[in-house]
Order: structure tokens, then C-alpha cells, then sequence
């Protein structure tokens, strides 16, 4: 069986959903179950025998060290992580505890259950880091996209919690011989992402008529991942990865996010119109940007094309219609998760005239 942790999340419940869709193997998965974590999200799966839920904290070594010793996973894809900038901005010591300190427990109990295994199995065995472009930092506009061994430059707090966890998983094959492997994604989208990120963020208020806040001059550039295809190329790592090496994913889809806001603006106008027939894009608001926002990520995907024969496959137009008729038909599913403290967070992260 594999062992995930965060499978609740955005893309660790994608990615669960997905296994047990393709995979006979069993999934054991460790969630938290903070404000991002949703249980809702692998509701499909739920009385599934192939499928096992424990909640529990990734700093917990003890909790952690049981969990492997029980169920003897051959693989573990670690996706438990404090994820959104503005959030770490506002409190980043939590993004060390939770990136960094949760990473390193993990690596503990994984190197001590590891070193038990027999030959066959211990060379079999990975542990997948799934982490993220921004650790590379900021590119200007006519910069090469990022390539596996760009230096890591970040510029958040989020950023550097992540970064700081990338070179423990690093050391951790280097020192201990640990087959570690570290994937470094693009900006995801898709169903089930919780409402703070841009794209279920500009749906949401839309829908509800309100301001659909863009920071700065919404020119900060991002290469966009449709989710599944994230998960289909973590499938890839996992079978033909080699230890100790990092792999780029991207979704071959740069662009400004005001060009974002506006496809899924035009899109909404197409599935869902206004009922006063008004385009949605009129709903846009630039707000004071973010401190420290970075101004464009690209990613270089020859590598993982080259070693693993891998792409994405979801072209952006398609991926941002089949991520509106999802929120669209799953209306319950957002009003669950749009609690009285998400309002409370959106209106203080977008007013705008916060400094």
C-alpha cells in the first residue's frame, strides 16, 4: 500500500481519488484536518475497503512511526502542508512548524521504519516531496523558466517553509541513503480547491455578485497545472522516478493573472450568466498588491518529459470549463467550506485598502 499524507486537501484528495480509480493498491491517508482539509472531498471513496482515513498531525512522530509500522507502506507521497501566501505572511511561524518541522518528523520515523526493511523492499521503497515552483523566487519577463537546478531564491515566508523542507528531503538521501524524490509544481486548479486560491476565489464571488479582487495590476505571471494532471505525473515519479532526483511539473500554461480572471469571467458568462445579463468581468476590483508578490513563475518541463515520458494533457480552457460546471454542480460542497471565518479571512486579506 502507498501512505499519503494531506489526502484531504486540494490536490492530495485529487491525487487518492485518482489512485484508487487506476490502482488496485490500498491508500493509507494522514490528514490534520485543518481549515483546508475537507473530509468531503474523498466522500466518493469513503466506504471504500482499498481506502483507510486516519486524523492525525505529521508532527506527531510517534502517531507517524505506529501508522508505518501497522501498515507497511512501500511508498509515501507527503502533500501535508500550510499552503497559501497570504496566510504565511500573516502568521509564518506556523508555516515553519507545520512545512518544516512536520516534514522533518516525517523523515525521522520514514529513515528509522526504512532501515528495517529487507534488501528488496528498502530498494523498492520512495518518499515523494510534492513541493512547489516558488522556492525559485521571482523571474523578470524575458528570464529562462525554471529549470530543476535553478537556485532556490524565496521570497515568502510560504515559500521559504517549503524550501526549507525541499533541502531536509535532500539531505536525507544525501546523508542517510533515503530514496527521496522532490517534485516542484506550477500554480493547480481544479475541483475542490478551497476558495482563498484566485480561480475558485473569482467563481465564488462572481456567482455571489461580489468583487472579484485582483492584486496590484494584475500582471503577475503563473504557469497553470490542472490538477489531475499533477496527479497523473506523481503517478509517473512514484513508478519511474530515480531517488534523489527533483522533476519540474507544469501545465504549459503561463499567463497574467488579470487573463485568468478574465477566461474565467467568460466562462461563467457562457454557463452561468448574470441574472441582469452583465459580463462577470465587471465585478473586478485591483486591490493593494501583496508584499513581496512575486511577478512571474515559469516552469521547464524537459526533464520530466525526457525521463518519465511525461505532459500535461488538459489544455487551460478546457481544464477552467471543467472547473466551473464542478463548482457549478457543487454548490454544497462550497457553502460547507465558506464558513463565517473564511468571509472573515477574505475580507481582511482584500480589502482594498489594507497596507
Amino acid at each position: 500500500m502507498i501512505f499519503v499524507t494531506g489526502g484531504c486537501g486540494f490536490i492530495g484528495s485529487c491525487f487518492v481519488l485518482d489512485w484508487l480509480e487506476q490502482a488496485d493498491e490500498p491508500v493509507l491517508n494522514l490528514d490534520a484536518l485543518t481549515y483546508a482539509g475537507h473530509l468531503g472531498n474523498l466522500a466518493p471513496v469513503e466506504r471504500n475497503a482499498r481506502y483507510h482515513f486516519v486524523r492525525g498531525d505529521i508532527r506527531d512522530r510517534a502517531l507517524f512511526a505506529s501508522l508505518l509500522e501497522k501498515w507497511q507502506p512501500r511508498a509515501i507521497v507527503h502533500f501535508a502542508a500550510e499552503s497559501h501566501v497570504d496566510r504565511s505572511i500573516a502568521g509564518p511561524a506556523a508555516f515553519v512548524d507545520t512545512n518544516v518541522n512536520g516534514t522533518v518528523a516525517l523523515l525521522e520515523a520514514t529513515l528509522a521504519y526504512w532501515q528495517k526493511l529487507g534488501a528488496a523492499q528498502a530498494a523498492a521503497f520512495r518518499f515523494v516531496n510534492v513541493s512547489t515552483d516558488e522556492v525559485f523566487g521571482s523571474l523578470g519577463p524575458g528570464d529562462a523558466p525554471f529549470t530543476e537546478s535553478h537556485p532556490y531564491q524565496p521570497n515568502s515566508p510560504y515559500s521559504a517553509s517549503k524550501a526549507g523542507a525541499d533541502h531536509f528531503v535532500r539531505a536525507w538521501h544525501h546523508t542517510f541513503d533515503l530514496p527521496t524524490i522532490t517534485t516542484n509544481c506550477s500554480n493547480n486548479y481544479g475541483p475542490r480547491q478551497f476558495p482563498e486560491k484566485l480561480i475558485p476565489l473569482v467563481i465564488h464571488n462572481a456567482l455571489r455578485g461580489e468583487p472579484l479582487p485582483v492584486y496590484g495590476d494584475g500582471q503577475q505571471v503563473r504557469d497553470w497545472l490542472y490538477v489531475a494532471d499533477h496527479c497523473s505525473a506523481l503517478r509517473a515519479v512514484l513508478a519511474q522516478g530515480k531517488p534523489g532526483a527533483t522533476y519540474n511539473i507544469g501545465g504549459r500554461a503561463e499567463m497574467a493573472n488579470i487573463d485568468v480572471v478574465r477566461i474565467v469571467c467568460a466562462t461563467l458568462d457562457e454557463m452561468r450568466p448574470s441574472p441582469d445579463g452583465q459580463p462577470h468581468e465587471r465585478l473586478v476590483r485591483y486591490v493593494t498588491d501583496r508584499r513581496g508578490h512575486d511577478r512571474r513563475y515559469a516552469i521547464d518541463d524537459t526533464k520530466i518529459a525526457g525521463e518519465l515520458g511525461w505532459a500535461p494533457s488538459v489544455r487551460f480552457e478546457e481544464g477552467i470549463r471543467r472547473t466551473v460546471r464542478w463548482y457549478l454542480d457543487n454548490e454544497a460542497w462550497v457553502q460547507s467550506v465558506t464558513s463565517g471565518a473564511y468571509r472573515q479571512w477574505i475580507e481582511q486579506q482584500y480589502s482594498a485598502g489594507r497596507p
